[in-house]
């Protein structure tokens, strides 16, 4: 018996599909649920079994979550702990995880494409002037754009994008469409199908930003990426262009964007992620004009949880072989 931590919703959709990769791997899964009353924990002797635990959406955004967490640091014989997102450093147990070696391996790329949508999305409204618009219609004022104030063509345009991964490759290819002059920044060099019209490393985003008309960071969260955007990189940048964050919040100096988007050093973002979250009432990010602001929610699709599921039963496969898994942390 193989004792897998797994939510009640999960099984409800993906369960009939878990117990058909399992057996064929050779598994027989001993499904476990955590109680469904916040305050209780699992007995200890249950606890104890557990090898396999999947932290899913249904978990991670409800009462149940520090429960979740009591069982990870009390499951002395956890192997392989999956998550529902990209990033995981942001779970409390997690070090105790590291410490015990638990292999840990996310669902990177099942919400790649909705949130390098969004991402575009941002664009096209920061590009055809809907911030604006939307605050006129709020005032139930009829504003038209006229004379030196209408938006430049998009055609031509040059959008720099900072990680080429699903996020990034789906605005790279969305922006293709529209005849937008795109580069993208990673480590390795470009390769046959890239959407893209050039691939540079990160050490040349310096030499890139006074050509580009939009910067979107795609990225992860790494030492490298840390204040990626701070008050030299915005210097850099032409006043007409504009920034677009879909990364993580530690990717930009906060204050130094505020104070660039304050003085019209650039000329506007869309941002669905802070440096804290949820982003504080009194942060003046919510009033700056020509500021989109969402509540790290690019990533909102239907379809999510059943890309995560995938991935999370290819790896039962996989961890059954004893061969490495999906997405494996190092």
């Amino acid at each position: 018996m193989t004792a897998m931590l797994l939510s009640k919703g999960f099984m409800a959709q993906f369960g009939a599909e878990l117990e058909r990769v399992a057996r064929a791997a050779g598994l027989q899964p001993e499904i476990i649920h955590l109680p469904d009353d916040p305050a209780q924990r699992l007995p200890a002797d249950v606890t104890a079994r557990i090898e396999v635990a999947y932290l899913t959406r249904d978990i991670r955004f409800s009462e149940l979550y520090h429960s979740y967490g009591d069982a990870m640091k009390a499951a002395t014989r956890l192997k392989w702990a999956h998550f529902v997102s990209t990033g995981i450093d942001q779970h409390p147990f997690l070090p105790a995880l590291h410490e015990r070696k638990v292999r840990l391996t996310t669902s990177a790329g099942s919400n790649g494409e909705p949130v390098g949508q969004t991402a575009f999305g941002g664009l096209l409204m920061l590009a055809r002037g809907f911030p604006r618009w939307i605050a006129a219609q709020r005032e139930r004022k009829w504003d038209p754009v006229r004379g030196e104030g209408v938006p430049r063509d998009l055609r031509g345009q040059t959008v720099v994008i900072v990680g080429l991964g699903t996020i990034g490759a789906t605005v790279a290819k969305l922006c293709k469409t529209l005849d937008m002059k795109v580069i993208g920044l990673r480590r390795s060099p470009k390769r046959d199908g890239d959407p893209v019209d050039e691939v540079h490393t990160l050490d040349k985003l310096p030499q890139l930003l006074p050509h580009c008309d939009w910067l979107v960071l795609a990225c992860p969260y790494t030492r490298e990426t840390h204040q990626l955007v701070n008050a030299k990189t915005l210097a850099l940048m032409p006043r007409h262009a504009y920034l677009i964050n879909v990364a993580r919040g530690g990717c930009a100096d906060e204050k130094a964007l505020i104070a660039a988007l304050q003085s019209k050093q650039i000329a506007g973002a869309y941002l669905d992620v802070f440096e804290k979250e949820p982003l504080p009432a009194d942060s003046p990010l919510w009033d700056i004009p020509n500021v989109i602001v969402s509540p790290h929610n690019a990533s909102a699709s239907a379809g999510n949880d059943a890309r995560a599921a995938k991935i999370f039963c290819d790896n039962i496969a996989l961890y059954a072989a004893g061969k490495p898994l999906l997405n494996e942390q190092g």
